[in-house]
This record gives C-alpha cells, structure tokens and sequence, in this order.
C-alpha cells in the first residue's frame, strides 16, 4: 500500500504517454494526485488515460501538445487548471530522448535547435506558464535531467547541453520562485523503459548480465525507481529541499572504468 503522500493534490505530467512519465504519472495516482498527462504522441496519451484513469474516473485527465510550441503550452496549462481547479505539481519530463547526433562536423543547426526547444526551452516555457498557478498552491516542480549532463559519449553535445542547461535552470527556478514553489531536479542514469511503453509495444527489457553488472547496485534502473524519487520530491516530505539535482543511476556514475 503506497503512502498518500499527494491526496488531492492536481498533477501535470509531461511526456507522459510512455516510459518515466508513464510510471511517475502512475506512482503519482496510488500516491492520491489527480493527474494530467501530457504526450506529443495523441496515440500513447489516449493509451496511458485508458490504463491509468480506467478504474479512477476523474482522477486522469489527458492532454496533447508539444512543450516546444508556447501557444500549446499555454494550452495544456490552461486545460490543467480548468479541469483540477488549480496546479500543485509540474514534471517536466518530455524530452527528445535520442543523445546522440551525426559527429559535430556533420550535424545540422536543425538537429541542435529541435533538441534544444524540446528539451530545454521546453522546460523552461511550462515552468514560465505554471509558475503563477503553483505559487498560489505552494507546489514544486521536478525537471527530468541526466547523468549525461555529467558524462557524456561521443557525438550527443546537443542531448548532453540540454540536461546540463536543466540542472542550471533548476537552481536558477528555486531561487527565483523561492519561497512559495520548490524546484529539484532528477537525473537518471541507464533506465530499462520498454515495460512502460504503450501497450501495443510492451516487452520485457533486452538485457544481458553484463548490462547489470556495470552498476554498484547489480541492475539496470526501472522507471518505478525515477517514480519514486519523484513522489518525494514532490511531497511536503521534500519540504526542505529545493535546487537540487539527485543522481539516480545505481551508482554507476561512481565507478572507475580502465580498459584491460
């Protein structure tokens, strides 16, 4: 039995249809939110209403739009407040989730700006848009960064910019919406997703022993461990937390790599 750590309160959910959003938006329902999910993809949120809000009525609401285009922002904030009568909780987790790009010499501006408006403006315009609302309920925002914003592979400067621009934007939100709304950020590290995908593609995670074995903890993370992390934060258990960053990735970011 979950704790209700968010009864009654109205939560909105970006990149919702599938993966982390898909299981924080669920984790968020058992905890006793009132939950809007917001997803690009019409198909994933009519999918993610009708698994999560099936036995809830009035309890899921969903919403499509892009967080990129600011006249759909405005929108699925204005829907958010109408249908729950105000706004407790804003997760920011929608986001262009491919990190890598073609090598720097080949990229595009195009490929650099779309990563950027999606992942980073867009951020920043649902904060912008929420933040008068959330401050009347003393709510907090969660924005899902990534441990590629401490770490990085070859070729994803635009994937790896855009998280470490949301731990920037995190600390900055915190202190300009302080004290009313708190912000903190969740930056995940190797989460296997494919269980939270909409149903039609549902499959257990492809992974081999050595995947598991590459982290401190013996596993690959589970959007359920994001979930949970987010829960508190968004609780008034995190009362005393704000501008923070908290890596969640099985310790991996820890462990010294040599090659042998």
């Amino acid at each position: 039995m979950r704790p209700h750590r968010l009864d009654g309160l109205v939560a909105l959910v970006t990149g919702a249809g599938r993966g982390i959003g898909r299981a924080i938006a669920a984790r968020f329902l058992e905890e006793g939110a009132r939950v809007v999910l917001v997803d690009v993809d019409q198909a994933a949120v009519t999918d993610a209403v009708d698994e999560l809000g099936s036995d809830d009525a009035g309890k899921v609401h969903g919403v499509v739009g892009s967080v990129a285009v600011e006249t759909d922002v405005k929108r699925i904030v204005d829907a958010t407040v109408a249908w729950g009568s105000g706004l407790d909780i804003l997760v920011n987790n929608a986001a262009k989730a491919n990190p890598t790009v073609p090598p720097l010499e080949q990229m595009k501006l195009s490929d650099w700006q779309d990563v950027i408006d999606i992942n980073l403006t867009g951020t920043f315009l649902m904060a912008r848009h929420a933040a008068v609302h959330l401050r009347k309920r003393k709510g907090a925002i969660v924005n899902l960064t990534s441990t590629r914003a401490f770490m990085s592979e070859p070729h994803n400067e635009a994937y790896a910019a855009t998280k470490g621009g949301i731990v920037a934007l995190t600390h900055a939100l915190a202190n300009s919406l302080g004290p009313d709304v708190r912000v903190n950020a969740i930056a995940p590290g190797w989460i296997a997703t494919s269980a939270w995908d909409v149903r039609s593609k549902r499959k257990p995670p492809e992974l081999r022993d050595v995947d598991h074995e590459q982290h401190p903890v013996g596993r690959v993370g589970r959007p359920e461990d994001v979930a949970a992390l987010a829960a508190y934060l968004a609780s008034n258990e995190a009362g005393f937390v704000t501008g923070q960053t908290f890596v969640i990735d099985g310790g991996m970011t820890t462990k010294m790599i040599y090659e042998e």
